[in-house]
């Protein structure tokens, strides 16, 4: 009996530990972007708490890094668009009401997302980074490359692909169909960078929301829904993907000849 209350009791000591630690670790690292104006400090207590990745034998470090990228792509991104909020040229009040929005948004993930390992809680995961992810990509690559563009987008596709099919049976074509996904996600990028509409969002001034991200999220989507029907009965039933497909095509027409104009608060760069 007093062997199970010591259990419980360290349980509850390191589910405290462990909550206490995510919370500081957004916190800290809006105050080094709101301290410091700069990306760089935040990125190494960034990767700083991702020492366990590399708290193992070299030989698995890289399926550790592969493993995380999830995790590190929304991270990153909470970093770019702290930053992206403290230079925008608000008051003070306004920049801490929307840094507290995205502080308060990513200790969800941290908590309540991120921990969980079902199968539905994967797919939201992996929803998740492709969406911020994405979003990230084209809101700071102004004036970058288009094959450094490209290849972010293909690391993303990759990884959203990989951590959604590391949960499936099959081993044997997780890399080759998490490649082909993120060359599929590199050339709808690659047609992005020469024609990107993007939209302002309420109180996070400065963050813009690219067309292609929600695009690239609505497909991703279908392909799920596809893939999820396949596996489970050796083929894609049409009941499964209908109405994710029916909803992906509405809302690209919807997107492209509705909102592709500057007067409707779209922005063309």
């Amino acid at each position: 009996m007093d062997f199970l209350k010591i259990v419980k009791r360290r349980s509850f000591l390191s589910e405290a530990i462990y909550i206490s630690l995510n919370i500081a670790l957004a916190v800290a690292l809006m105050i080094i972007i709101r301290s410091t104006n700069s990306i760089l400090p935040a990125f190494g207590l960034l990767l700083l708490s991702k020492w366990r990745v590399l708290a193992v034998r070299p030989r698995y470090w890289f399926a550790n890094i592969q493993g995380d990228l999830v995790s590190l792509i929304i991270g990153i991104s909470y970093i770019f668009f702290l930053y992206s909020v403290n230079i925008a040229g608000l008051d003070i009040i306004k920049t801490l009401v929307a840094q507290l929005i995205l502080t308060i948004i990513y200790i969800v993930w941290l908590l309540l997302l991120r921990p969980q390992s079902k199968r539905p809680y994967i797919a939201a995961q992996s929803g998740v980074a492709l969406f911020v992810g994405i979003t990230t990509i084209y809101s700071i690559s102004h004036g970058w490359p288009a094959s450094l563009v490209v290849i972010l987008v293909w690391l993303v596709g990759y990884a959203v692909a990989r951590h959604i099919l590391n949960n499936y049976d099959d081993e044997v074509h997780t890399t080759l169909l998490s490649l082909a996904w993120g060359l599929v996600l590199a050339e709808i990028g690659w047609l992005a960078y020469h024609w990107t509409i993007a939209y302002n969002l309420p109180i996070l001034s400065n963050i813009l929301l690219p067309q292609v991200s929600i695009i690239m999220l609505c497909l991703g989507f279908l392909t799920y829904q596809a893939y999820n029907s396949y596996s489970r009965y050796n083929k894609v039933r049409m009941t499964d993907v209908i109405l994710p497909l029916i909803f992906t095509i509405c809302i690209i027409i919807v997107l492209v000849l509705a909102f592709n104009g500057v007067g409707v608060g779209a922005i063309r760069y």
